[in-house]
């Protein structure tokens, strides 16, 4: 049978991307840390990780346990924390995970609110860009994950936890304020090829849905300045360089005379986003599931 400390020591490993890293988040030293991991390939009958310069990766044996130990940990803290409610001891923590737009606009208000109910539980963010984070949901070092999917792109396994579609936003088309295709009746993304387009580098979801809607519209479209950060795509837009679809939610931070909003007639693209977490998730996760869910 496999220890269970080894394959925390795994998962830890994984996520930090080295050794010397996990075993500064654990205060342990690097040689203990490798002892161990040394020792779990010894039970395992096989090699886990790839050692190189800049740290570890994990090889396909690794890959298929590390699912497991995230899992296991998982449990492991899911009994730790049974225990601790059937003695009346609240935890002492709540992490949350969210991507970067969700953790500006949906998240402040929620923690806010949590905060004043629970001042003794300590909140924690991570930020995080799906579709990573469900492995952290697993082990439990997150307890809820706010996470998306872009157009055409595939839901991640949920490997057994809870995943639940909080709502779903639409994209604006949005341009420099004056801007003369602003004015175009009917705007189409052909009227627009000729422009400069900001998006994400290629593989980003921004600029693979761009990128769909361009082929679906039969338009090569010319994508002039590479950023996956909204706030900095809006500030291009407003600098007049170029134009862009953001989500709905972003808008808000942004004054109505600095730039134009459309919705372009073959082109209405929309993001799901989705609220995961363990299948047996304690009062105080339920809790705050409940604000995130809250008519915005």
């Amino acid at each position: 049978m496999f220890d269970a400390h080894r394959l925390a020591l795994l998962a830890e490993v994984a996520r930090a991307g080295s050794i010397a890293g996990a075993a500064q988040r654990l205060a342990f030293t690097p040689s203990a840390v490798s002892q161990q991991l040394a020792k779990l390939e010894q039970d395992v009958g096989a090699p886990l990780l790839h050692r190189h310069a800049r740290g570890v990766t994990l090889t396909t044996v690794g890959e298929a346990l590390l699912t497991h130990a995230e899992t296991i940990v998982g449990e492991l803290r899911t009994a730790e924390r049974t225990v601790r409610a059937l003695l009346d001891e609240e935890p002492a923590q709540l992490t949350v995970g969210t991507f970067a737009s969700a953790g500006m606009t949906l998240v402040p208000a929620a923690l806010a609110g949590f905060r004043r109910d629970h001042p003794a539980v300590a909140l924690r963010l991570l930020d995080l860009e799906p579709p990573d984070g469900y492995g952290l949901v697993s082990s439990r070092d997150l307890d809820l994950l706010i996470t998306h999917r872009y157009p055409g792109a595939p839901l991640p396994d949920p490997r057994g936890l809870t995943r639940s579609l909080l709502f779903s936003e639409r994209f604006r088309l949005i341009l420099p304020a004056g801007h003369a295709k602003a004015r175009v009746r009917r705007l189409t993304l052909d009227a627009l090829a000729g422009e400069d387009w900001i998006s994400g580098s290629p593989g980003v979801p921004n600029r693979s849905c761009l990128d769909q809607l361009a082929v679906a519209a039969g338009v090569q479209l010319r994508v002039a300045y590479e950023t996956r950060d909204y706030q900095v795509i809006l500030a291009l837009v407003e600098a007049g360089l170029g134009i862009a679809f953001v989500p709905e939610s972003v808008l808000g931070r942004v004054g109505s005379a600095r730039i134009e909003v459309r919705d372009p007639a073959d082109a209405r693209p929309a993001r799901e986003v989705f609220l995961v977490h363990h299948r047996r998730p304690g009062k105080l996760v339920t809790e705050m599931a409940e604000r995130l869910s809250l008519p915005r």
